[in-house]
């Protein structure tokens, strides 16, 4: 009966030393920091492992070191021209200190949170409708800071703010839908206006090249043409004064010449002054000028 009571206190011993044991053994993960309290007063801070403390005396609270996220409840925001828009964001943050977070804040959640419902508030309500539409990047780098700069004694940082969701009333986003039509359809008239207006400049252009093309085709042409009558009278010249003629060959040119005069409208023909010697030593040349110049019609000067 002896024996039997002490495996019965043996027992016992060993089940409340186990027990008081596995009380004292505890194990941090790697993303986790320790903090051991003894007697209710912060006593150190122990990194992941395998960590044993004094059992009844000691106790150990585990703060996760990885980055958070709060997601910050939608919220009536009045605007600077006066438009309620609904808001909502999302915060990132990591504890940088466990002691601070710890014992800094009691609901780091709810204390963030309302943090950045007030200012974000503040933030939107110095904006205008289409400012706030047009200005997340700015509206979330602000917001980050003073976050930030606010959470800093709660050991904490805040990595990022991303607004979610701004949302205008109903109407005010049929409004602005149609605002966006009509400038759409702006743009495309002013687009296919300023098509039509090319389009003009260039046919304009085309027949302006085109006409001085044809202009310098057609001095072209009377240039050459001159320049081969030039050449022409020029070989003419050249022969008969090479050939010495006599001035009854002179007379019979400048009757030929006078021939074709006469077949215009001219009323007035200018001779040269040694033309009037030439011809005036050749018999019967006042009878030929009659026959090829018609009386009223041409005049002779000299």
């Amino acid at each position: 009966m002896i024996a039997l009571n002490q495996i019965i206190v043996f027992i016992i011993v060993a089940i409340v030393i186990f027990v008081v044991a596995a009380t004292g053994i505890k194990i941090v993960r790697p993303w986790q920091k320790g903090l051991v309290e003894r007697m209710g007063k912060y006593q150190r801070t122990v990194d992941s492992g395998l960590t044993i403390i004094v059992p009844f005396l000691e106790k150990m609270t585990k703060v996760d070191m990885r980055e958070q996220v709060v997601d910050v409840p939608p919220q009536g925001v009045i605007t600077k021209d006066n438009v309620v828009v609904e808001v909502d964001a999302v915060i990132y943050y990591m504890v940088t200190d466990p002691v601070q977070v710890a014992y800094n804040v009691a609901n780091y959640y709810m204390a963030v949170t309302k943090l950045a419902q007030t200012n974000l508030r503040n933030l939107v309500g110095d904006l205008a409708l289409d400012e706030t539409l047009t200005s997340r990047e700015l509206i979330n780098a602000k917001l980050r800071d003073i976050l930030d700069s606010a959470t800093d004694k709660w050991g904490t940082k805040v990595t990022r703010v991303e607004l979610q969701r701004i949302e205008p009333p109903k109407d005010v986003t049929e409004a602005m839908h149609r605002q966006m039509k009509a400038e759409r359809e702006r743009r495309a008239m002013i687009l296919e206006a300023e098509g039509h207006k090319k389009s003009a400049i260039l046919k304009a252009e085309g027949d302006a090249e085109a006409i001085m093309k044809v202009a310098e085709a057609e001095k072209f042409k009377r240039l050459t043409v001159a320049k081969g009558e030039a050449e022409a009278i020029q070989t003419v010249f050249d022969a008969i004064h090479a050939g010495r003629p006599t001035n009854d060959l002179i007379a019979i040119k400048y009757l030929e010449a006078l021939q074709k005069i006469a077949d215009g409208q001219a009323t007035k023909v200018f001779l040269p002054y040694e033309a009037t010697g030439i011809l005036g030593s050749i018999a019967g040349i006042g009878e030929l000028l009659k026959e090829k110049l018609s009386p009223g019609k041409n005049e002779k000067q000299t």
